[in-house]
Order: C-alpha cells, then sequence, then structure tokens
C-alpha cells in the first residue's frame, strides 16, 4: 500500500464522520445551511486542500493534528456555509491543533447571507480631497454632506482614510461607516504582518478598502439573529494572529463520541502556521486575497 493510501483513509475517515454529524443536525433541524450550499462538495474540496497543507516543521497537518482538532474545522467551516476553493476560509496549524480561519471573502459572503447584503461600496480619501461628514440628529446616522476626490491627490502615503456604505438586496443603503488612516493602522497592527506585507505596501489603497469592507461585515454578522452560528467567525478588520487564539486551542467535545484522539499539549510559544504547501510562514492572509 502507497504512502498516498495510507493517508487517504483517516482523511476519509474525518469527512465522513463530519458529512454524517451534518446530515444529523439537519435532520433534528438544528442546522439550516445556505441555500445552493452542499456540505459534501465543500467537504471534499477542505480533504484536497488539507491533503497539500503542512504546518511549521513541513510535516503534513493530517498527521500532526489531532484528528478531533480537524474534525472540528471541518464541522465549522460546514456550519458556517463556506467554500475553501473559492478562498472563503483556510486551514493553518499550530499546536497540534488545526483552525479554521475566515478570509476576507468569506467575511463577505456570510454578512451577504445574514443580511441581504447586496454590495459594499467603499472609497479612499486621500488628503486634498473635499471630504465632510453630518450627523442626522432625528435618524442617529452619520451623512457625507461632501465629498469630492481628486486624481492628482492620489498618492498611497498621503491617504487619510477610507469609508464605506453597505447596500442591500432592496437598494436601500446603510450607515456610512468610516475610519481614519490611525484606525485602519492600528487594525492592521492585529494581524500577523503588522501591515507590514508586501499587499499593505504596494496596494495600500485596496488594503484599506479590505479593511473598512471587513468592519462592514463585521457590524452586520454581530447584529445578525444569526450571529451565534458563525462562532469562529474573526471579530477583528484584520486576520488575528495565532497567540491571540491560544486560549481557544483546545479542541471541543463535539466529535468524542465518533473520533477517539488524543489529546496534543498546546505549546506556549505557538509555531507561524503555514499552508497549502508553503515552505514559509504565512505573513498575512489578506495579502493573499489582494484583488490586483
Amino acid at each position: 500500500m502507497s504512502e498516498n493510501q495510507v493517508a487517504v483513509k483517516p482523511q476519509k475517515e474525518i469527512t465522513d464522520s463530519v458529512l454524517a454529524k451534518v446530515n444529523k443536525l439537519q435532520e433534528n433541524k438544528a442546522l439550516v445551511l445556505p441555500q445552493n450550499y452542499v456540505a459534501g462538495n465543500a467537504l471534499q474540496s477542505a480533504a484536497l486542500i488539507l491533503a497539500e497543507t503542512v504546518d511549521n516543521n513541513k510535516r503534513p497537518v493530517l498527521e500532526s493534528c489531532s484528528k478531533e482538532s480537524i474534525a472540528n474545522a471541518l464541522l465549522d467551516m460546514v456550519k458556517m456555509g463556506l467554500e475553501p476553493s473559492k478562498k472563503q476560509c483556510y486551514f493553518v496549524a499550530f499546536g497540534g491543533k488545526l483552525q479554521l480561519m475566515t478570509s476576507y471573502f468569506g467575511k463577505l459572503a456570510i454578512a451577504k447571507r445574514v443580511s441581504d447584503l447586496a454590495d459594499v461600496k467603499a472609497f479612499v480619501v486621500y488628503d486634498g480631497d473635499e471630504f465632510e461628514t453630518e450627523f442626522d440628529k432625528d435618524t442617529l446616522e452619520m451623512k457625507i454632506s461632501s465629498y469630492k476626490p481628486n486624481v492628482k491627490n492620489v498618492d498611497l502615503t498621503k491617504i487619510t482614510g477610507a469609508f464605506a456604505v453597505p447596500i442591500f438586496k432592496d437598494g436601500t443603503k446603510g450607515d456610512v461607516v468610516y475610519m481614519s488612516i490611525g484606525q485602519i493602522k492600528n487594525s492592521w497592527n492585529q494581524g500577523y504582518a503588522k501591515g507590514n506585507s508586501g499587499a499593505h505596501k504596494n496596494f495600500t489603497d485596496e488594503m484599506c478598502k479590505k479593511t473598512i469592507i471587513t468592519r462592514v461585515c463585521k457590524m452586520l454578522i454581530n447584529s445578525s439573529d444569526d450571529g451565534d452560528l458563525v462562532d469562529t467567525y474573526q471579530g477583528a478588520e484584520e486576520e488575528t494572529t495565532p497567540r491571540e487564539h491560544q486560549k481557544d486551542l483546545t479542541a471541543s467535545k463535539e466529535f468524542e463520541e465518533v473520533i477517539d484522539t488524543t489529546a496534543t499539549e498546546v505549546v506556549e510559544d505557538l509555531p507561524k502556521p503555514i499552508q497549502e504547501g508553503a515552505t514559509e510562514p504565512v505573513q498575512q492572509t489578506l495579502s493573499d486575497d489582494c484583488p490586483i
């Protein structure tokens, strides 16, 4: 029997157990999946990705991570209706545990699902642009009273802030959300690369837009009735660091009844995650998602 055949067997056992759990939850009406979301297809895509994902020691995560943590990461993926093949989520390993991380695309997909969001329009404000806001005391909303951008002001080193407006399927618009460049950079500091990735430096405007859009998504998700279904959603505007998840690394008891696993001790200094066959630590997820 080849090494690939040996690796496929436990992998199939885990995905089969997750699918069985999902079917059981659906039968008991404890889980409602998004329309057109096929859990089996998403699990198959995840299995292919996991087969090529390694940890910081270049060991396959299917070998280095506990089966229980793998199963729970896959279950979280299905609960949130995320598609790994569309880069809506990704898997990282640290401390012998597999963790599901929600990407920018995943957060946007969740927000659209739970709030009837159609789109989020984001704009970058540069030094010299005319940008004024006003507060409507009757509706308790912040509105833009004047915005006149000038292409001559476009300079990545002179961004003063960014704002976004959510647009819903019925055509209505939500509250204007604004972040100063200071707030944006504070958000970036929550990420693994601290805003120093190539994407942040070379496509600063696009990264500013992503950050403000993510804040809009966060507000919509947290205010929805389904917010409890996305319990692994990253609350910050930027991808959080592995260290911030250290307290949550102990796998839940969800799969104790179907998977016999030995708990792996969580080390104090978590290794930098590596994903999908990478040879160096992942510096910043958003850089991989940069649309340019």
